[in-house]
């Protein structure tokens, strides 16, 4: 039986790249282009962040998010849709009062967070489970704002990913489990090579893969120049895939990619180790998804 992954494009993300590579989609109309060529290339999922039109920073803007989702969805083209819940976790200290945050910070409640998907409804969402060194600033989720967060999610019926970007998010996702906050088999994304969360390499996806609940699914992506043998790796481990700009600018040594490429590389790359990419419509029965264009996920 051929083995099928779920493959994620994750097609812009919210860092300080729009200005590195001109194919970073920013407006809500190039991201959902972005999101629909991707899908178009063999992507099963778009995962999307808004942007500002104006600054090319993140946005939190539920009109934004209102506004790649519709598009996505009045498209021809069937993808499913997964929408950041991380919102704004950004904290970087003040020197002169550490107790405050600095020049970048942006924070919101569980409840700001949530806003954009308890609102829109897609059928996934992803759920940062602790906090981490992100580079030189901290991303904060503090372990009672993550149950109020996955209690909201819960409420939705959105099917949240739980993005482990160390050992002890993958611990904690765990204890959401045991607290009853998350239904159904639970899908676990290990997000590697964060300077300075977990290693991008097979002993760490090894490591994290065996303390996984019995019935768990689970994915992993590598940043950078990372993504590609990150890919194969879990593939090769069973587990499902991302690419997309929001991890890694290139297609190859200098060459700016746009996220079709991405997904068409990881399509080639799959393809040539005998594992196909499910369909949209075979995920959302596979992962009990909810349908957003109606009818059950039984194929009807």
């Amino acid at each position: 039986m051929t083995q099928k992954v779920l493959l994620t494009a994750a097609v812009t993300g919210a860092g300080d790249t729009a200005a590195k590579n001109q194919y970073v989609p920013v407006t809500p109309k190039e991201i959902a282009a972005s999101a629909i060529e991707s899908a178009k290339a063999g992507a099963t999922v778009a995962h999307v962040h808004a942007r500002n039109p104006k600054t090319g920073g993140i946005s939190h803007s539920l009109d934004h998010y209102r506004e790649i989702i519709e598009r996505i969805r009045e498209s021809e083209t069937d993808v499913i849709i997964n929408i950041t819940s991380g919102g704004g976790g950004d904290f970087i200290p003040n020197l002169s009062n550490p107790s405050t945050g600095g020049e970048g910070t942006d924070m919101q409640t569980p409840k700001e967070r949530h806003e954009p998907v308890g609102s829109l409804l897609p059928e996934m969402c992803t759920l940062d489970c602790g906090s981490v060194n992100f580079g030189d600033m901290v991303y904060m989720s503090p372990t009672d704002w993550l149950r109020e967060q996955a209690k909201l999610i819960q409420e939705s019926g959105v099917k949240p990913e739980l993005e482990c970007f160390d050992t002890g998010h993958l611990r904690f996702a765990k204890q959401l489990i045991a607290e009853g906050l998350i239904d159904g088999d639970p899908m676990f994304q290990f997000c590697l090579g964060i300077p300075w969360g977990a290693d991008a390499d097979e002993e760490t996806i090894q490591y994290m893969k065996n303390r996984l609940p019995d019935n768990a699914h689970w994915s992993a992506f590598g940043i950078g120049r990372m993504q590609m043998p990150i890919l194969e790796m879990a593939a090769q481990n069973g587990g499902n895939v991302r690419v997309g700009l929001e991890d890694n600018l290139y297609l190859g040594k200098g060459i700016f990619a746009r996220n079709e490429q991405l997904v068409d590389q990881a399509v080639s790359k799959l393809h040539a180790a005998n594992i196909e990419v499910m369909t949209p419509q075979e995920a959302r029965v596979h992962f009990q998804l909810n349908n957003p264009y109606g009818g059950n996920n039984n194929g009807q």
